[in-house]
């Protein structure tokens, strides 16, 4: 790419240098800009907070890697972060540099860091002021890792602020050698950082605010007293917090999807199918528009259950179990899926089948949505994995990486063969490592006590997920998935 285009690229992503050239009003773009004009269209006021500290906080020496998946909306935050900063008495608009990064290659990327610096150099007219990189989508170019370690390593961008984002991660990136390994600066916020679609606790607050949502507690402290006290005061209204998660489990947490069913009780066909196109480009580009319907069909109804990749792949009639492996592993990248593998006390079992949960329900809807002669998926399996999920989360919330380096949830099997779906995993707490509490989920409303003799009898404690039941007086307590939910998450 030549050098003009790079800048015309730049110029265009970065109005509000032209308000600090004219002396402007350095937040008047916002009311025009195309990303934030269209959210206009879906907006329920949902905003995520992953970059609150970049723009609230110094504008120096601080790099953060944000991953999710297309069409959360990592683009639209990197914009309201630009937009923030631009607020700022203590920011000048040109210290703010946005750069797409979509279809360059290593060398764009290296170019338009000193093009980015050139293009702003008005701004050190009497004395140098730090940047705040904002590079979107840096993850579709290869060897971007090395590129931003050479110029961390061996120019100013090592002592200004980096947010990179990205939706689908190469393997043969080395993130964490290249760019974690003393290069992270020293500003207190996570270094990878996650942007998932809405929590159940984001839906609510979105959707049903007259629902309360308590506050979250950490997973190796679910028994304690406290917060049976908390779950009696909303005991009278867990017919509401049902009806909430059933939407919730219909329409997942895109934001648009949310939006959509919250006006019109459904998700659209047209989003269906945006989410569709983007799963197809990461996971199956080369195959059939049909396949993709089938496979996450396949994984949706198999998710309560170990994943046997021979059978799944002779069932897809794919030729080979590799072409299933090869799917899943993109998925996973993709942000779209997360594996719930067995353990035995809080190691691995090596050799054994996983789990695979698809992180948000929605997903688990576009196979019937998309084509005929596919079934629904069942409110059972979708709450297993939205609490398999949250869990996820959570624990990659005490300690970050663990999400992406596929450390978080697992489940485990009694002397009997019998399967817990999540058994406890090990977590940082002030006092040292603690380990979450033991959960299984069943989704019943009646008859839990038998439900509840697997995990009792294998840890003598624990928390059964139910529909509507909420019962703490006993060593396994039944709390209805949605306030499991948002204790978690």
């Amino acid at each position: 790419m030549r050098d003009d285009e790079i800048r015309r690229i730049l110029t265009d992503a970065n109005p509000w240098w032209r308000a600090a050239a004219a002396g402007t009003d350095p937040t008047v773009w916002t009311v025009d800009h195309r990303l934030l004009r269209d959210r206009s269209t879906h907006d329920l006021g949902f905003r995520p907070h992953v970059l609150d500290d970049i723009a609230t906080g110094p504008v120096t020496d601080q790099l953060v890697v944000l991953t999710g998946p297309r069409r959360i909306g990592k683009s639209v935050t990197l914009i309201d972060t630009a937009a923030a900063l631009c607020g700022r008495d203590d920011v000048d608009p040109r210290q703010i540099i946005h750069f797409p990064c979509d279809g360059m290659r290593d060398r764009d990327l290296r170019r338009a860091l000193t093009l980015g610096r050139e293009l702003t150099r008005s701004v050190d007219s009497d004395r140098p002021r730090p940047r705040v990189w904002l590079l979107d989508e840096v993850s579709g170019v290869p060897g971007w890792s090395s590129v931003l370690k050479a110029a961390r390593d061996g120019t100013a961008v090592g002592d200004e602020t980096v947010v990179a984002t990205g939706s689908r991660w190469a393997g043969k990136e080395d993130i964490e050698g290249n760019l974690m390994a003393g290069r992270a600066g020293s500003g207190p916020g996570r270094r990878r950082r996650l942007l998932l679609p809405m929590s159940f606790r984001d839906y609510i607050a979105a959707t049903r605010p007259e629902l309360q949502r308590f506050s979250t507690i950490d997973p190796s402290r679910l028994q304690e007293p406290g917060v049976a006290a908390e779950l009696d005061k909303v005991a009278f209204d867990v017919d509401a917090y049902d009806l909430a998660w059933q939407a919730y489990l219909t329409c997942g947490g895109f934001p648009r999807a949310v939006a959509e069913h919250s006006r019109t009780g459904e998700v659209s066909i047209g989003y269906m199918r945006d989410l569709a196109a983007w799963l197809r480009r990461d996971v199956d580009p080369d195959a059939a528009p049909e396949s993709l319907p089938r496979l996450l069909d396949a994984l949706a109804h198999r998710a309560s259950s170990p994943l046997n990749i021979g059978s799944t792949s002779g069932d897809l009639g794919y030729h080979s179990r590799e072409a299933l492996d090869l799917r899943i592993r993109r998925l996973i990248a993709s942000q779209a899926a997360v594996t719930c593998s067995r353990r035995k006390g809080d190691r691995l079992v090596p050799g054994t089948q996983a789990k695979l949960y698809l992180t948000d329900p929605v997903l688990a809807w576009l196979p019937s949505r998309l084509r005929a002669g596919l079934e629904p998926p069942d409110m059972t399996r979708l709450t297993e994995t939205t609490l398999g999920v949250g869990l996820a989360r959570a624990i990659d919330d005490l300690d970050e990486g663990r999400w992406v380096s596929g450390d978080t949830i697992g489940y485990t099997r009694t002397t009997s063969d019998k399967e817990i779906d999540f058994a406890p995993v090990s977590i940082p707490s002030a006092e040292g490592a603690s380990s979450t509490v033991p959960l299984e989920s069943k989704w019943v409303d009646q008859g839990w006590r038998g439900e509840a003799r697997t995990i009792d009898g294998k840890y003598g404690s624990g928390i059964l997920a139910t529909k509507t039941i909420l019962d703490t007086s006993h060593r396994v307590w039944a709390v209805p998935a949605p306030l499991l939910s948002l204790l978690l998450l």
